[in-house]
């Protein structure tokens, strides 16, 4: 299966790694608008403004977080790094729509973020490194209702994506660890090292008394 949307390549570390073909990008070009069609068709309305608001702030929510993904405050080895806010936009749909809106988005995000280049070890890594992380991001939808929910749900989602990037690094990382390290404990020390990272500049960011007014506005808007 690997053959018909992957070509294999070596990285700059001599490993052995798939990139996408053409078939590749098509395919998950297509699936990814799938899921976000998803997204939008389990909003918690029906109606077509609704749905047709929801596919706009998805798809500028996707499309901000890929852009701000680019942007790194810190580069850590192996590919982890802080971004410019990247997470909250996805963060911000579940927090608007609801879990499963906010999962679907999220995954459709970590299929744009696979489509974008990434170096894939095998098919287990490439979805628990890309599609199940981003999606997780989408927990915040569980408090999409609740008091501070979007610093909540933030966290949440930011906890879901370290889990899946930390299972990722010590199932298929951990001979990187260094000689004596529990791959547990360095797993959990590299993901946390970046994500977390953010994860506390963000939080900071969602407190401040305009940025707060500002998301709720934002949520009115989306939600009228």
């Amino acid at each position: 299966m690997l053959k018909l949307f992957f070509v294999e390549s070596v990285n700059k570390y001599g490993e052995q790694v798939y990139r996408l073909n053409t078939a590749g990008y098509l395919f998950f070009i297509v699936l990814g608008l799938l899921f976000l069609g998803l997204a939008v068709g389990l909003s918690k309305r029906k109606s077509l403004t609704f749905s047709t608001k929801q596919l706009v702030f998805s798809a500028v929510a996707i499309a901000l977080a890929t852009v701000l993904s680019e942007i790194k405050l810190f580069q850590a080895p192996m590919g982890g790094s802080v971004t410019l806010l990247s997470m909250l936009f996805v963060v911000l749909i579940g927090w608007l729509y609801g879990p499963a809106a906010g999962i679907l988005t999220g995954f459709a995000h970590g299929i744009l973020q696979l489509i974008l280049g990434s170096s894939i070890y095998s098919l287990p890594q490439m979805l628990v490194d890309y599609p199940l992380a981003f999606a997780a991001l989408g927990l915040s939808g569980f408090f999409s209702e609740a008091d501070r929910g979007l610093l909540k749900g933030y966290l949440l989602g930011a906890f879901g994506r370290f889990f899946f990037a930390f299972l990722s690094g010590y199932l298929f990382f951990a001979y990187y660890a260094p000689e004596g390290m529990d791959p547990l404990v360095y797993s959990a020390l590299y993901n946390i090292s970046y994500i977390g990272i953010e994860a506390a500049i963000t939080c900071v960011i969602i407190l401040l008394p305009p940025v707060d007014k500002a998301m709720k506005e934002i949520k009115r808007m989306a939600l009228s």
